[in-house]
């Protein structure tokens, strides 16, 4: 007589392998390779492809790689939509469990979104729910002023926020920022690091390149945004420049570079996002930021990820 599984038997060989790594290292790729090889479709894990407005700058997967294996969480959301990485984690894991129960075993997600992937496996302390009048105006400051002046007045509220978070992303900083004004609690004091059981094995394999081979796919990627319409992709978006998901390497050079030439700043006027950076005069210079800007937020990404032990690094 065949004897029937038990329910935690069932779960836990259950699997899901996250694909995880800097951008342009190759992640869309050998995802696809995985799901092939698993039969799986695959759960995008990309804070910025989710958007339906967004799809050269986001580097989303091309129409031949769409249609090779179905994905998820790519196109499925719009700009004008507030979302975070705490409503990816509850949808994400929705998704996730109905797959699991429709009779998929092992399920491949691909990411480079560090914070929602945490999310999805560890969960998300319980912060305040957003202020959209507060986040708008400092998304207006972030966007005149640049992310620096949030950057110092985080520093005053809370100190350990400003020490742990990656300082250089606008929005991590926005948030922050929020909750500190919000509450009058600085934001980490809402940390619980309590980390969220999931009744499914995860697996996460981090791919590397050699550094000079990575930032010259970075370098090559940003040309060939520009030859399939990168610019006009900006242009069609500026009603929603402040909103966040335009905070964006790809898109805030081009926005400058198009208040220069439309008179909106001048070089006297200029307020750098870098200390040091002149105003974007330029295609050619908007291109240069756009790679440079690029390179260091891979740089970020690789800082990020590997103070995580739990990654199984792979060169290819």
């Amino acid at each position: 007589m065949r004897l029937k599984r038990s329910t935690e038997t069932m779960t836990m060989s259950r699997k899901l392998i996250i694909i995880l790594g800097p951008t342009a290292v190759g992640k869309t790729d050998y995802s696809i390779e995985m799901a092939l090889k698993h039969e799986s479709p695959i759960i995008s894990c990309d804070s910025r492809q989710i958007y339906k407005e967004m799809t050269i700058g986001t580097a989303v997967p091309s129409a031949e790689q769409l249609s090779a294996v179905q994905h998820y969480f790519i196109h499925s959301h719009s700009v004008e939509q507030l979302y975070t990485a705490g409503k990816y984690e509850l949808e994400a894991l929705e998704l996730i469990n109905r797959l699991f129960d429709e009779g998929h075993e092992t399920l491949v997600m691909a990411g480079g979104s560090g914070f929602y992937v945490d999310a999805l496996v560890n969960g998300l302390d319980d912060f305040p729910a957003a202020d959209l009048q507060l986040r708008e105006e400092l998304m207006r400051r972030l966007s005149e002023e640049g992310v620096e002046s949030l950057r110092l007045e985080l520093q005053k509220l809370d100190p350990e926020s400003y020490a742990t978070i990656d300082i250089a992303n606008g929005q991590r900083v926005v948030r922050a920022l929020e909750v500190c004004i919000m509450t009058g609690k600085p934001f980490s004091s809402f940390k619980t690091n309590q980390l969220k059981k999931r009744d499914f094995e995860i697996e996460k394999i981090g791919l590397t390149r050699p550094r000079e081979v990575l930032y010259d796919r970075i370098n090559r990627r940003v040309l060939q945004m520009i030859d399939e319409g990168l610019v006009d992709e900006v242009r069609s978006l500026t009603h929603y420049r402040d909103l966040a998901a335009l905070q964006t390497v790809g898109y805030k050079e081009i926005f400058d570079w198009f208040d220069f030439v439309e008179g909106r700043v001048t070089a006297e006027g200029w307020t750098p996002t870098t200390p040091g950076d002149g105003p974007v005069t330029s295609l050619d210079r908007a291109i240069e930021l756009i790679q440079r800007n690029t390179r260091h937020y891979a740089k970020r990404q690789l800082s990020y990820w590997k103070r995580d032990n739990d990654i199984r690094w792979l060169e290819i």
